[in-house]
């Protein structure tokens, strides 16, 4: 659950936290005030990997995404509720909360200045697989395990600070 909520943090951060002297197009590949465009950002191996938009710019998921997602629905709608119905009701909840009252989840993140010595911007702006060849490249910073950097094997990362 707090995996679902750092990488809506994420999205939210390309979205509408991009701190000075960084644009918007510089973390998220795209300028818009949508973030279905910064999901969908890059086509199907874009921001999202599995997400995209077709030629008609219907929004729209690689066939392993929605083989996943009907059996994580599957499973959630057998038997007593548990594990799974929980992480998909919350996933609900969140991304409903989001999406109808512009309510977003608390950032672990948001207050960081330094990481390792290194100056940061706070919040997270990037993640990925949590193994250590992974990395975004550029000004992203690895944000450790002692920040709460890693939830749910993704691994998070926020900016280094950019004089003005």
């Amino acid at each position: 659950m707090e995996a679902m909520e750092s990488i809506l943090n994420v999205l939210i951060s390309r979205l509408d936290s991009v701190p000075a002297p960084y644009r918007q197009v510089d973390v998220a590949t795209v300028k818009t005030n949508d973030i279905l465009d910064i999901i969908t950002a890059g086509g199907v191996r874009g921001q999202v990997d599995g997400f995209y938009r077709a030629s008609n710019g219907r929004l729209t998921m690689v066939d392993r995404v929605t083989e996943r997602t009907d059996n994580l629905l599957r499973i959630a709608n057998s038997g007593q509720p548990a594990r799974f119905a929980r992480l998909i009701n919350h996933a609900v909840s969140v991304s409903t909360d989001f999406t109808r009252k512009s309510t977003k989840p608390r950032d672990p993140y948001a207050r960081l200045t330094v990481i390792q010595n290194v100056p940061i911007t706070g919040r997270a702006f990037s993640w990925m697989t949590d193994q250590s060849y992974y990395h975004p490249g550029g000004n992203f910073v690895r944000i450790p395990n002692s920040d709460q950097g890693t939830h749910g094997g993704n691994r998070f990362f926020s900016l280094r600070s950019k004089p003005r």
